[in-house]
């Protein structure tokens, strides 16, 4: 958490300069890049564990996967 901060104090330190409306631009694009984060991470586990869709009855499958074992 202290290496946090002291990395927070830095960039801070070297951004100060920047002038009002890049500052502004700066704030945008960190909010969006936190929203996108977000969504990315919403996708993902929507992706790897969203509902199966099939055309397939219940018995057609398990008949399915009983006859590819083994």
């Amino acid at each position: 958490m202290r290496t946090n901060n002291i990395l927070i104090d830095n960039y801070f330190g070297l951004l100060s300069g920047l002038g009002r409306e890049n500052k502004i631009r700066l704030i945008a694009r960190l909010s969006n890049s936190i929203i996108e984060e977000k969504n990315n991470k919403t996708a993902i586990i929507d992706k790897f564990f969203g509902s199966f869709i099939s055309d397939k009855t219940a018995e057609d499958l398990i008949e399915e996967i009983n006859n590819s074992r083994k």
